[in-house]
């Protein structure tokens, strides 16, 4: 069981603002990705050697952590509970656009879209969770985004919209669906040995992947908690929807590309 000193800690680097984020904002403009999950560090490029040299190098055991990072979260298992905002992004018609192109093509579309995710949620203090599937996941911690870490999350959505074509003359390079929530999460270090990553877990990040999923092409369903934090005006459009799993319908907020 984890010790209240250790959670205390937690809850320190993820709520207030530290040495360690700033250093995150420098790494970010360093050239070139691919990064550590954690700290940003680039493995790749002049960056990644000059990176390399100073400790930030892949870990072998888990390249998504350089060195250093890896390290830190395996020595200090466990997390706290904190405020913070989720983001999840889905592709729409993944499967069928798997199915209408060659499994190389397809590969290099998701590809980009990793890309262009990642770069959008590390531009808006996100921590970059996981890629699952067709599906990317951000996590908008205080520390990391400020108190008004849910308009981050929203700004994120529209940001994501846009690099991916919503909204323009031409339409979509790839079609996504955004979900966005605010609440209480479990964050911190979860699992052991390879398999350690940084993550949220609870209830809010359950209907954040709902909603992603409940969202269309070029749509961000915005839950009501998160609306509210991230100060959406009024005269919205709203949407009250049952979830996957949940026993009352949810109330949310649509956003679309403009």
């Amino acid at each position: 069981m984890q010790s209240p000193s250790g959670e205390e800690r937690w809850r320190y680097v993820l709520t207030e603002p530290s040495s360690p984020v700033r250093t995150r904002r420098v790494h970010r403009r360093i050239p070139s990705a691919p990064r550590c999950k954690m700290c940003l560090s680039p493995f790749a490029g002049v960056g990644g050697l000059v990176m390399a040299r100073l400790g930030h190098a892949p870990w072998p055991k888990n390249p998504k952590y350089c060195s250093g990072c890896f390290r830190v979260l395996s020595a200090n298992h466990g997390g706290a509970e904190v405020e913070c905002s989720l983001l999840f992004a889905d592709v729409r018609g993944s499967t069928s656009l798997a199915e209408s192109m060659p499994p190389r093509e397809f590969n290099r579309l998701m590809g980009r879209f990793y890309d262009t995710a990642f770069a959008v949620l590390v531009n808006h203090d996100a921590i970059v969770d996981k890629f699952v599937g067709d599906e990317i996941i951000g996590i908008f911690v205080p520390s990391m985004a400020g108190a008004e870490h849910a308009s981050a999350a929203v700004d994120a959505a529209r940001a994501l919209l846009a690099a991916t074509g919503h909204g323009s003359a031409s339409g979509p390079w790839v079609p996504i669906g955004v979900g966005v929530n605010t609440g209480i999460s479990y964050v911190g270090s979860i699992g052991e040995g390879p398999d350690t990553e940084l993550t949220a877990m609870g209830d809010v990040v359950n209907v954040t992947a709902r909603l992603a999923s409940a969202a269309g092409a070029g749509e961000i369903l915005v839950a009501a908690p998160a609306a509210g934090a991230a100060h959406l005006p009024a005269g919205l459009e709203h949407r009250a929807l049952l979830l996957k799993g949940k026993s009352e319908s949810t109330d949310m907020v649509v956003l679309r590309a403009t």
